[in-house]
């Protein structure tokens, strides 16, 4: 079994930054691929950002230049630094992880940028 346990969201002013972090448990597996994605309410799940473990990047237009990811594969760690928050930022983020063509997730957090 493997979890994804994620960080803390919480509350930004519009122009700030947070960090999210995510660290997977359980089976002891080696990921392709970690990232994040994002639901904003009345809206479908939607790709933030992911990295592979050769550490090639992809962004979602929205938050190219703002957002930036990490990942330590020895930790199956992954993390996401977003500056320059604005409102359509506000969602409930998800950590993603892909291995052995399976997909997990984690719980959600929260993230909530106030104008």
């Amino acid at each position: 079994q493997v979890q994804l346990v994620e960080s803390e969201g919480g509350l930004v002013p519009a122009g700030g930054s947070l960090r999210l972090s995510c660290a997977a448990s359980g089976r002891s597996l080696r990921f392709n691929i970690m990232g994040w994605y994002r639901q904003a309410p009345g809206r479908g799940r939607e790709l933030v950002a992911t990295i592979t473990r050769g550490g090639s990047t992809n962004y979602a237009d929205s938050v190219k230049g703002r957002f930036n990811i990490s990942r330590d594969s020895a930790k199956n760690t992954v993390n996401l630094l977003m500056n320059s928050l604005n409102s359509e930022d506000t969602a409930v983020y998800y950590c993603y992880a892909n291995a052995l063509s399976t997909n997990y997730w984690g719980q959600g957090t929260q993230v909530t940028v106030s104008s």
